[in-house]
């Protein structure tokens, strides 16, 4: 296992579970401090420290920041991770459900990197990986408040590399596919027909399968390191080659 964010410390927000533990079990790995920032940290392993956070409460935000800061000795890496879904078109989300979506998946964003900034500002290496999605460059049928506020977070990303450039703050994102994750595995036990649900997922991805949370980690990994210290204001896509790929049917046996 490579070992090129030593000296490092990270702090990855819905690091509990799914995409975000993976994320901060690769970075712990690859040698940095790592601190989870989530709602129920209990089960965040060791060497992982946990914070309990509540992203939609600036207040908790901030605390949580300082704390997990003064805690590894600064933040170098920020992984602004957590987030949540929503099934559904314009006409069957309430006003409701969007405000509390937009509030996590983008002011989350917003807050966590606001409260780290003065961190990330004393660091010699800092960067920031927000967690996008495929949602935010694809037209994805009953996804509608999932993908305005995916959308939502992929303009911030580039705005935010602009913004932080000349200070040496690297900013990118991750755009994953359709990722083997608790909250998927919740839509597909919702559905109607499990199996062919899931089949249907996996043939949507160019590769036939769906991502792993381990590959998604990996992505954000790299661009965490000091190898793509070239690298800000891109969108990294991890999906099987569901933006780019057009391929031709099959022919019937």
């Amino acid at each position: 296992m490579t070992t090129d964010l030593d000296g490092l410390t990270a702090l990855v927000t819905g690091g509990a579970s799914g995409i975000g533990l993976a994320t901060a079990r690769l970075l712990s790995e690859r040698g940095a401090n790592v601190a989870v920032l989530d709602l129920d940290p209990s089960n965040v392993p060791a060497p992982l420290r946990g914070f309990t956070t509540d992203l939609v409460d600036d207040h908790s935000v901030c605390a949580a920041v300082q704390e997990a800061a003064e805690t590894l000795g600064g933040i170098d890496i920020l992984v602004n991770n957590a987030g949540i879904g929503a099934a559904g078109t314009v006409e069957d989300n309430p006003d409701v459900q969007w405000h509390r979506v937009l509030d996590v998946n983008v002011l989350g964003v917003v807050r966590t990197t606001r409260a780290a900034l003065p961190y990330l500002r004393r660091s010699g290496a800092a960067c920031v990986v927000n967690t996008c999605s495929i949602a935010a460059t694809a037209g994805l049928p009953q996804r509608a408040l999932y993908s305005a506020s995916k959308g939502a977070v992929l303009s911030l990303t580039l705005a935010m590399a602009a913004d932080y450039v000349r200070e040496g703050i690297r900013v990118n994102c991750v755009n994953p596919g359709t990722v083997d994750t608790p909250w998927v595995g919740q839509l597909l036990d919702a559905s109607a027909d499990p199996a062919a649900e899931r089949i249907a997922l996996n043939g949507r991805q160019p590769t036939g399968r769906l991502v792993t949370a381990d590959e998604v980690a990996a992505a954000i990994a790299y661009l965490s390191s000091p190898a793509a210290g070239s690298v800000t204001g891109t969108a990294l896509a991890v999906d099987g080659g569901m933006a780019g790929l057009r391929l031709r049917s099959e022919p019937s046996p």
